[in-house]
């Protein structure tokens, strides 16, 4: 093609692309792009042009393949007939009842008024309407009261068709070398630079810039939490392990063995390896102790209690199976003031919807000291929040069978116009620290709350489904803004 473009270029000019491709044998639309190609490269010279050109439309197409309605008709009934009219029309639904008036007015067809049968009337047809759909596809001679009547059956139309005027460029040669954009060793070491053509260098073209990998807005907001949590002065833990043994899941934090969300239908079991042992032996004597008779002033849960459901292995439900981790190990290194705080996943059998997963990030604070009380869990989380940029808070009480008191957060979403639960809060009980060696004065205040949630007020997402799952859009990661938190 590009032969012969050049070829033709070599003794004259191409008037006209769509009647050389014609000529040719050519397809406009490749042809269209060599020849772009060789403008390019200064072979040629192009002026586009335009021209109103008749076609046919994809109903005439379907004519001049199948033959016109009328035709269609006159041929079934001849070959099938004598037919009813409604017959005629069920055998041809898309041209039948357009053919039937077509060929009884041209007298091909006749109906017997007391049969209502359709016979053919006529031995032999010619499809004057195919005929001229070809005469118009074709651009052979015909009437322009014939192309009127085809434009008013809406079977042909006009169409403005743009193709090019060709003529020689600058740079015109019968044969196109393509240019060098580098110098090879080859060129070097043969010395065929000195006669190669180059293509000339643009610098004040503009990169293209590195594809890279995007930040997802969880992220960034865990990002920011960390670096305020950080700021404020607390230890983050280890959270390596996302299984978990139920002992430290629920045991350890004074949660009965026959509470509901130990149950299939709330936690997720593991089923290899499907049991765990490794617990401190004289730990473990404390925690079953203080489930069966109590201790501290409490009564304990009186029940026996059974090793083997806690041995059950789990994918945990919260990361305060970590918080029980280090304060047992804060308690047996020697009991000092410590803050600290956890990131990570969690998972819980939770029915789905627009602020609910079963696998989300939780993140967990505390503060272990002397004399701690509500006032001051009610002060650090306003305090944690507030560097947030989130303000709008509120309490309310709640039962957690290892904190008393206990409070649900619940924070202010502005796109769905109501509280949003974001987390929840409490001082540890006795039953659950004194059985981990800690001093009797200690008190320990906590509270966790979900990473998603806060994502969802801070980036005004509506459905937690399209902040962190399969659904969620590439180009949502991508285009995403960044968030940065305001003290307010």
């Amino acid at each position: 093609m590009e032969e012969a473009v050049l070829g033709e270029l070599e003794s004259g000019l191409i008037e006209n692309s769509l009647e050389f491709a014609k000529a040719k044998g050519f397809d406009h639309s490749e042809l269209v792009g060599v020849i772009n190609s060789l403008g390019a490269d200064g072979f040629v010279v192009t002026e586009t042009m335009k021209k109103q050109e008749r076609v046919l439309t994809e109903e005439g197409e379907a004519y001049l393949n199948q033959g016109s309605p009328e035709a269609q008709v006159f041929y079934l009934v001849k070959e099938a007939g004598p037919l009813a009219q409604q017959e005629i029309v069920s055998r041809l639904p898309q041209v039948g009842k357009i053919g039937f008036a077509k060929c009884m007015q041209n007298k091909w067809i006749s109906m017997d008024k007391a049969t209502k049968q359709v016979s053919a009337s006529a031995e032999e047809i010619t499809d004057q309407t195919k005929e001229l759909l070809r005469s118009i596809a074709s651009s052979e001679e015909y009437k322009e009261n014939e192309f009127k009547e085809m434009k008013k059956r809406k079977l042909v139309k006009e169409v403005e068709r743009a193709y090019f005027k060709v003529q020689k460029g600058p740079d015109y040669a019968p044969v196109r070398v393509k240019a060098s954009a580098d110098v090879t060793a080859e060129m070097l070491a043969s010395g065929s630079w000195k006669t190669t053509q180059f293509k000339e260098y643009n610098f004040n073209a503009q990169g293209k810039l590195p594809e890279g990998g995007h930040l997802h807005p969880l992220l960034k907001v865990r990002a920011q939490m960390r670096t305020i949590l950080l700021d404020m002065g607390f230890q983050e833990m280890p959270t390596n392990n996302w299984v978990e043994s139920a002992f430290w899941n629920f045991d350890t934090l004074f949660q009965p063995q026959s509470h509901p969300a130990r149950d299939a239908h709330d936690t997720f079991f593991v089923k290899n390896p499907q049991l765990s042992e490794n617990f401190p032996p004289e730990y473990c004597e404390s925690v079953k102790e203080m489930h069966e008779v109590g201790g501290c002033d409490s009564i304990g849960w009186r029940y026996n209690w059974s090793k083997e459901e806690a041995c059950k292995n789990l994918l945990r439900t919260h990361t305060t199976a970590v918080s029980s981790r280090m304060l047992y190990q804060l308690a047996q290194e020697g009991f000092e003031p410590k803050k600290y705080f956890s990131i990570d996943r969690v998972f819980r059998n939770e029915n789905l919807d627009q602020t609910h997963l079963a696998e989300f990030h939780q993140i967990e604070g505390l503060i272990a000291d002397k004399g701690l009380g509500l006032a001051d869990l009610m002060g650090v989380i306003s305090e944690f929040f507030r560097r947030l940029g989130i303000t709008n808070l509120k309490f309310k009480p709640a039962y957690n069978p290892y904190t008393e008191p206990s409070m649900e957060i619940f924070g202010y979403h502005p796109i769905l116009k109501s509280w949003t639960e974001i987390g929840n809060s409490g001082v540890f009980r006795p039953e659950m620290l004194r059985p981990m060696g800690l001093p009797e004065d200690v008190s320990v205040i906590a509270w966790g709350l979900s990473l998603e949630r806060p994502t969802m007020i801070q980036y005004n997402i509506k459905n937690i489904r399209d902040l962190f799952g399969h659904k969620i859009g590439i180009d949502d990661i991508r285009d995403n803004p960044i968030c940065v938190f305001k003290e307010g």
